[in-house]
């Protein structure tokens, strides 16, 4: 059963288009994953799904109610954790607990057994009184998380929620994501981080406002690559990025740390083809190359900049 379902929504700013009539569903339990650049339109639709924003046009149904006519019980149902982690740095950590089980209506009872919980996945227990300000960021990234599902809703949003965190750090949050959604809960998130993607059920990218992919991460590679992808290693590497951009066997290039991965086309006959333009200019040596498994950036860079052409 569906969990969220949007249809038409879209949101302007005056003559700016912020969302651009989408449509998309996300299913009950799932982890979806809403991806694209800054600008793009993600928080705005988050903010419009979570009772935040009035959209301009369309509609849309959060755990089965309206986010037009119906925002209060929308509110009540959601977790909503923002970009800023959604805490008090001026309260301690219990005050933050107390206080967002205060605005979700808990009683004495349910909010000390909430609390436990919450401490436990911070790993906070004895550190109730520390002014929350003063927490590293994983720790206080879990402890926001608790304070956002405290009331255990069915649906969570996360607006970049390991936006500055460390990757150990992210990777901690990403299994308290994967209980969550284990236990039943259905989770939105946004990220930045392209290879935290690949722990999404299903993704969507949005680009100037517009849905322009969806699908699992598996079906976004095989349905939107379709030539092979090589990772290139060799000396002066911004020079050979500029050299395989003219060359009428590749399609693609980008750089990805020290290497470039080059997509290819039907005039691709065999390696020999790279390893003849590197060869053929003196100042470069190739040092590595093997055909590799794409990755979501590599059909994100993919799409971007083949919207970005339109």
């Amino acid at each position: 059963m569906a969990s969220i379902e949007v249809n038409g929504l879209t949101k302007k700013f005056g003559a700016f288009v912020s969302v651009d009539n989408i449509s998309f569903s996300v299913n009950e339990g799932e982890i979806f994953g809403f991806l694209g650049a800054n600008g793009a339109g993600k928080s705005t639709t988050i903010k419009m799904l979570c009772g935040l924003l009035e959209p301009t046009e369309g509609k849309a149904i959060v755990g089965g109610y309206d986010i037009k006519t119906q925002t209060d019980q929308v509110k009540k149902n959601i977790g909503y954790m923002s970009q800023r982690f959604s805490l008090y740095n001026d309260l301690s950590v219990e005050e933050n607990i107390a206080f967002f089980g205060g605005v979700y209506g808990l009683d004495d009872k349910i909010l000390n057994e909430r609390k436990k919980w919450v401490l436990e996945i911070a790993n906070l227990f004895g550190k109730q009184k520390i002014l929350t300000g003063s927490l590293p960021g994983g720790i206080k990234q879990r402890l926001a998380l608790g304070t956002a599902v405290i009331h255990k809703p069915k649906i969570v949003f996360l607006d970049e929620p390991t936006s500055g965190v460390d990757p150990i750090s992210r990777r901690a949050f990403w299994t308290l994501i994967h209980q969550l959604a284990n236990e039943g809960t259905t989770v939105f998130v946004t990220t930045h981080y392209l290879e935290e993607a690949e722990y999404c059920n299903n993704i969507i990218l949005i680009n100037a406002g517009k849905l322009i992919a969806e699908g699992n991460p598996k079906e976004l590679k095989s349905k939107y690559l379709k030539f092979p992808i090589y990772e290139v290693a060799c000396t002066n590497p911004i020079e050979a990025l500029e050299l395989f951009q003219n060359k009428k066997f590749i399609n693609e290039t980008s750089l990805f740390g020290n290497s470039l991965h080059l997509i290819v086309n039907e005039q691709f006959s065999d390696e020999s083809q790279i390893t003849d333009c590197i060869s053929s200019v003196p100042s470069m040596n190739l040092l590595r190359m093997q055909r590799i498994t794409p990755t979501l950036e590599d059909v994100f860079i993919h799409l971007l900049e083949g919207d970005s052409t339109k």
